[in-house]
């Protein structure tokens, strides 16, 4: 069989396989060796293939308090049984979103705060976004439209998400630099490129700045020293609002409720979705200080409409799971956990890098960690070694393995995962 001929007997194969298509890959590379998960067990998952794997990165960051808790489903059950679901649209509304949103004001790190629901992160971006530019339309200010956000920023994959993407490979092949065409990108540790920038385009031409607290895709990035502090410092002093992008880092990932306490930062909008339920049900919303929702709230006939909603926002099961779940955190005490476990998976990469040359660099941040390998080994391929030892790593920009686990590991299991990673490394190495 010549080459042609076998490249062609490949792609007929591919073009044969599963109907659903796979996201976020490169499909060729990945149909045939999916790695199929069929159940779930408080930290790990188990494979159509029989195997049992550790869930090192709490699936895609969420799974806070691991996999499959009968509590959850019990909460799901429980209201589905009441009402699954009705809109929140004009004079309707239901009880469970309405507790929920009574109980995200409490917990806000921002004091007053309204809050929006919709059904997760990429769908809480746009909607920051739309109600940040809407604000300045507002108030009369309609030069003011520019989004500025950091470069390796990732904040989902609708239109808005995309335009303000910091990881170029996610902003190619639409036919124009950005769907939105008012975005621009910062340094992600440089505030004082940050200031020159805003002095170049104009803080009357700038909305907001959005920013991940801790970079999650673009390789797990904490923000450098006095960084974030900045960064509030230029919005303040331009009257830009300050987007916090807490999708990840929000209900506890970084032994915080939300990073904006961790940083001591005073945001005008924080995003909001994954671990809001563990990923038990698609929720996500955004908290918004009185500066922004109290005019749309005047009793006056002129008073306008901010068009946000979805079908599904404020979810009457997705809210009952989220109030439970946010009564598991309180009761098992798991965010004060999440600052015990730091210490640890801390310690482990500081001594993995120091055993390991290929190991250039770690990064942690609460239980949200990141170790960048050197050129000669694949982050890919460390990935799938682990699969092979049982366990659950994800390749990042940067030739990074992300590090997430859930809040319910054992100090054991994280040193074990740490452990695991250090064989990969050292048997990759050694090839």
């Amino acid at each position: 069989m010549t080459l042609h001929e076998t490249a062609s007997s490949a792609t007929a194969q591919l073009l044969t396989g599963p109907a659903l298509w796979p996201a976020q890959a490169h499909t060729p590379s990945v149909l045939g060796r999916q790695v199929v998960i069929t159940r779930g067990e408080g930290s790990y998952v188990f494979t159509s293939d029989g195997r049992r794997l550790f869930d090192g990165t709490a699936g895609l960051w969420h799974a806070n308090i691991g996999h499959s808790n009968p509590e959850l489903a019990e909460a799901a059950y429980e209201q589905m049984k009441q009402l699954e679901t009705y809109h929140i649209f004009a004079r309707f509304s239901n009880n469970k979103a309405l507790a929920l949103g009574e109980r995200l004001a409490e917990i806000s790190p921002i004091g007053r705060s309204k809050v929006i629901l919709n059904s997760g992160g990429s769908d809480a971006i746009d909607v920051a976004c739309k109600l940040a530019r809407r604000h300045w339309q507002r108030e009369g200010r309609g030069s003011k439209k520019i989004i500025l956000s950091r470069e390796f920023a990732y904040h989902g994959l609708h239109a808005y998400g995309t335009s303000i993407a910091g990881l170029e490979f996610n902003r190619e092949g639409y036919g124009t630099e950005s769907l939105v065409p008012e975005t621009a990108r910062v340094s992600f540790n440089d505030p004082q490129q940050v200031a020159a920038l805003v002095t170049e385009i104009g803080a009357d031409n700038i909305a907001a700045i959005v920013t991940e607290p801790v970079q999650g895709t673009g390789g797990v990035n904490p923000p450098a020293p006095g960084y974030l502090e900045m960064i509030q410092k230029i919005c303040r002093e331009n009257d830009i609002l300050l987007i916090l992008d807490e999708v990840i880092t929000g209900f506890g990932r970084l032994g915080t409720m939300f990073a904006a306490e961790r940083y001591g930062i005073d945001p005008d909008l924080v995003t909001f979705a994954k671990g809001i339920t563990s990923g038990y049900a698609p929720l996500g919303g955004v908290l918004v200080s009185p500066r922004l929702w109290e005019p749309f709230y005047i009793d006056s006939p002129h008073t306008p409409v901010f068009r946000h909603g979805a079908t599904y926002a404020g979810h009457a099961t997705a809210a009952a799971v989220a109030l439970r779940h946010l009564d598991i955190l309180e009761r098992e005490q798991l965010i004060p956990r999440v600052k015990e476990l730091e210490v640890i998976l801390r310690t482990e990469f500081d001594l993995l890098a120091r055993r390991r040359s290929a190991v250039v660099d770690v990064r942690v941040a609460g239980l949200l960690g990141g170790i960048t390998l050197a050129d000669h080994l694949k982050a890919e391929q460390i990935c799938d070694d682990l699969i092979e030892l049982g366990y659950i790593a994800r390749p990042l920009r940067g030739n990074t393995l992300q590090v997430s686990p859930p809040f319910i590991i054992s100090d054991q299991e994280l040193r074990l995962f740490v452990a695991a990673i250090d064989q990969a490394v050292l048997e990759r190495d050694n090839r």
